[in-house]
């Protein structure tokens, strides 16, 4: 007897089932170092090291002494404040530098604009080991030295070549009709960038800050060379020189450390990543994306014209 045939609904299970089936052994890749994390912060030391106990759960009461080692022991919270100073200092930096640097090797007829905007993306792939002696020399000359305000002088030669290729590439797809139409009434380059181009722009921007802040919060090598004064270091720096003396490890403030300030930006950066993927895509020219850019350039435009007592 032929089997009878699967309903719509079944399909739809079926097909669910080989979906979540085959995503479920990335997931567990994914998720579990953030365990570990939080699960060895919480850990007693004599927890730590049972190795005849099942590793991944607790034998012990947790507890709160790897945090409170943190905060009463050791600069944590300065290196969190400098780390949070460095990256929002970088990232306004890059964008303000980055961002007309982009629409101007995208629009403007500047001769080699093409050739200038890949020999400015061709700086960001210099090492940065090779960078080091010249860049220690600069931050000697401006009495920087062992502060956090080296990194921010450091970190936008690495964070601007990138941000301005980026941001030229997504320039490119904004419609020249709209900047066309905005200076038909009246606006001039500068007019067209802030009342047109930015406000469709925004997942560019957004991903170029987003890179500029991770960059920020993640480099080891200049902070290590730059700053060594244990209040000024930013959190990448002072967590393994602090934490780790000698063959000594205090593991369970370092991974307390970690989960601190790696779960809470990956929820952040979560929110965004809808905007940071239309960011990275945005170069190549999305047609299905423009239809929304088109009304908040309208939009744009419109507010211009009132503004301008232009008629519609």
């Amino acid at each position: 007897m032929a089997a009878a045939p699967r309903t719509q609904r079944q399909k739809e299970i079926r097909r669910h089932l080989w979906i979540y089936g085959a995503i479920t052994p990335y997931v567990i890749v994914a998720i579990f170092p953030i365990y570990w994390m939080a699960l060895t912060a919480f850990k007693q030391d004599p927890d730590l090291y049972r190795m005849d106990q099942f590793p991944l759960w607790f034998h012990l009461a947790p507890t709160w002494k790897n945090f409170s080692y943190l905060f009463y022991s050791t600069n944590y919270g300065a290196w969190i404040v400098n780390t949070m100073m460095i990256a929002a200092w970088v990232a306004v930096i890059t964008l303000l530098i980055a961002v007309p640097a982009g629409y101007a090797l995208a629009r403007l007829r500047i001769p080699g604009s093409e050739n200038l905007g890949i020999a400015v993306f061709m700086t960001y792939l210099v090492p940065g080991i090779i960078l080091f002696i010249p860049l220690a020399r600069v931050v000697s000359m401006v009495g920087l030295q062992d502060s956090w305000w080296a990194l921010v002088l450091v970190y936008p030669t690495i964070t601007i070549p990138f941000c301005t290729w980026l941001l030229m590439g997504f320039f490119k797809t904004v419609p020249m009709e709209m900047e066309e139409a905005a200076r038909v009434d009246g606006c001039g380059y500068l007019g067209a960038l802030l009342r047109i181009v930015l406000p469709v722009s925004v997942p560019g921007i957004l991903t170029a800050v987003i890179f500029a802040f991770t960059l920020s919060m993640q480099d080891f090598l200049y902070g290590l060379a730059f700053v060594a004064p244990g209040d000024q270091k930013p959190v990448t720096v002072g967590v393994p020189t602090e934490l780790i003396r000698g063959d000594v490890y205090y593991w369970g403030s370092l991974m307390a450390a970690a989960l601190m300030v790696g779960l809470p930006v990956a929820i952040l950066y979560n929110f965004f990543l809808d905007r940071f993927i239309q960011g990275i895509t945005g170069g190549v020219g999305k047609q299905s994306l423009w239809g929304l850019e088109r009304r908040d350039a309208q939009s744009s435009l419109s507010a211009f014209r009132i503004g301008s007592g232009r008629p519609g």
